[in-house]
């Protein structure tokens, strides 16, 4: 346009300016600048907030600010004031964003729901949540809070800052709720862990009439993995199918994941084979689906396979596939890996690696290893690399390496309960009552009690929960009448020993009765038929009892179960586990 003399004007710079900002290009932006100056378009409003906003966007906040001072018509159009405080807030400067719209609101510029729009997400952090509802307040006194753009942001800053009540609050008095409301509040509820929360809002929005889309998807996705709610993610599958989002790689992953973590490592591959691309995020789903299910030695072929297809592996599937090798008992391969991580890749190991490297080699039985290789950190060892030495030191009944280790890792996990029953544990398997009073005395001191563990088992499409020592069921009298029948059978098997011991020490450190998964394998016993796998989701890691249990119920009732717990998969066969009690 230069070249064949033509001279640009106020309608032309906005849409040039707005490039340099996408392709964050600050010396294109800066000459243009100069262009703007040369033929006296700086006073046009849409070029004033166009320079501003690609200063910003180009990381320049001071020469947007300085651009911003230095103009008389800048400082009277809120369309410049909305660009530089949408700048402040994004390069992390919430406070100047504030100070700025204090001095607008003191200088009577009026505002709107765009000039929300760019304060509202600096306040998405737990520590400005207070700053966050004050806007809030301040939105419904003015009257904004009408705006569904504006209800959509103060919904996502409420999510982000983990205030989950005060989100469905706001959600629940929107009077419109869009795809971008509804989507806000489930991905929220998905990402922390909200599954049954998440299941009932997709039926919700399904019936209020608006469509789902990929993002929808894979929250609901992600729900159906964290509960096994492996009939309900079928149908989900079914209608993802009917919608024609079935090629897209971020639902395909969530599908893959889905089945891994229900149980179904089968369909899990089978989707994963279909892909036309397969991406990082398709590789970790499937590696660390099978690294989950015990299977280490094909999630290292599947590893190798992924590296000659030349993706560069990331930190994340290096974990899944360290984790692999460790439930697997491969050591050797995964030191192999670990070493690869920095010799091959120019990747250095974080926390997260040396965590599963600990728990390898504790595992294999070199305890002296794994704290060589802590001494060895180049950075401080976190709570789970001090906990993954604290369980290997339980395996090998390393008494006096576990105090050390638990002293270190509760100074960094203080309310970490878990760390208290595991010492608690050993030192009642080695008679030492005097340490067990102790530790129940430091959870007492410290207001600590034990997560009450859960189980989910799902049946006809119901997802049904059992707590620990629960009798809320409709079916609980006939559960706990077979439990019992089960457990005097079990004794005659010779499980009464362990058994007995494991309830003992579960009752001395302030145990809640009768375990939420022996609950849901007898609800699952007694509501399917012969030969019917059951499958049992876990929110903490089963305990020796209930392994033992589970274990010589499926030889006594010639069943398999299949039960996830915090770490990993077991499969109980005719009175084997595939984690070989490893």
């Amino acid at each position: 346009m230069l070249r064949f003399g033509d001279s640009p004007n106020a309608f032309t710079f906005p849409f040039v300016l707005k490039s340099c900002a996408a392709l964050s290009l600050p010396v294109t932006g800066s000459q243009l600048h100069c262009h703007v100056l040369k033929t006296a378009c700086d006073p046009e409003p849409f070029v004033q907030t166009s320079l501003i906003s690609m200063y910003c966007k180009c990381y320049l906040i001071e020469n947007a600010r300085k651009l911003f001072d230095e103009s008389p018509h800048s400082r009277k159009l809120t369309v410049c004031y909305n660009a530089l405080l949408a700048g402040y807030t994004l390069n992390s400067q919430s406070s100047d964003a504030l100070l700025l719209f204090r001095r607008m609101l003191r200088a009577g510029i009026s505002f709107n729901a765009i000039t929300m729009l760019g304060l509202i997400p600096g306040c998405a952090l737990p520590t400005h949540l207070g700053l966050g509802m004050a806007l809030h307040s301040f939105n419904v006194k003015c009257g904004i809070d009408v705006e569904m753009s504006v209800g959509n942001c103060m919904l996502t800053m409420y999510v982000r800052c983990g205030s989950f009540d005060l989100a469905r609050k706001l959600f629940d008095l929107m009077p419109e709720k869009g795809l971008i409301t509804w989507n806000a509040m489930i991905s929220g509820y998905a990402q922390n862990g909200f599954a049954t929360h998440v299941l009932d809002l997709y039926g919700k929005m399904k019936s209020s009439g608006v469509e789902p889309d990929a993002v929808t998807f894979v929250g609901v996705l992600s729900s159906c993995a964290h509960l096994g709610a492996c009939s309900v993610g079928r149908d989900i599958e079914q209608e993802i199918m009917h919608r024609g989002f079935g090629f897209n790689p971020f639902v395909t992953n969530a599908m893959i994941n889905m089945y891994a973590r229900c149980g179904n490592l089968t369909q899990a591959r089978a989707l994963f084979d279909e892909m036309p691309e397969k991406n990082i995020v398709s590789w970790t789903s499937v590696i660390a689906g099978y690294g989950m299910h015990g299977h280490g030695e094909v999630a290292v072929r599947l590893f190798d396979e992924m590296c000659r297809t030349c993706i560069r592996p990331d930190r994340a599937v290096f974990v899944s596939v360290l984790s692999a090798c460790s439930h697997a008992g491969l050591t050797d391969k995964g030191l192999e890996y670990f070493t690869e991580m920095g010799r091959s890749y120019r990747m250095d190991p974080g926390p997260e690696h040396y965590a599963c490297m600990v728990d390898l080699l504790g595992r294999a039985g070199r305890l002296v290893e794994a704290w060589e290789l802590i001494g060895s950190m180049p950075m401080e060892p976190d709570g789970a690399v001090w906990g993954a030495l604290l369980g290997a030191c339980k395996i090998h009944g390393n008494t006096e390496l576990a105090e050390l280790a638990f002293e270190r890792v509760v100074e960094l996990e203080p309310t970490n309960i878990g760390y208290y029953v595991l010492l608690s544990n050993m030192y009642y398997e080695v008679g030492n009552l005097e340490g067990v009073a102790r530790v129940r005395v430091m959870m007492r001191d410290r207001k600590l009690k034990k997560e009450p563990g859960c189980s989910y088992v799902e049946h006809r499409e119901k997802v049904h929960l059992f707590l620990a020592g629960d009798r809320a069921h409709h079916q609980s009298e006939e559960i706990y009448i077979m439990l019992d029948e089960l457990e005097d059978l079990v004794k005659e098997l010779g499980g009464s020993k362990k058994i007995d011991e494991e309830r003992r020490n579960e009752e001395f450190v302030g145990g809640l009765g009768v375990h939420s998964e022996k609950l849901a394998i007898t609800f699952g016993l007694l509501n399917t038929g012969a030969g019917t796998e059951i499958v049992v989701i876990k929110n903490l890691r089963v305990c020796g009892d209930c392994h033992l249990f589970i274990k010589l119920v499926s030889k006594i009732v010639n069943r398999t179960f299949v039960v996830r717990d915090a770490t990993r998969f077991h499969h109980f066969k005719d009175g084997v586990c595939s984690c070989n009690d490893y």
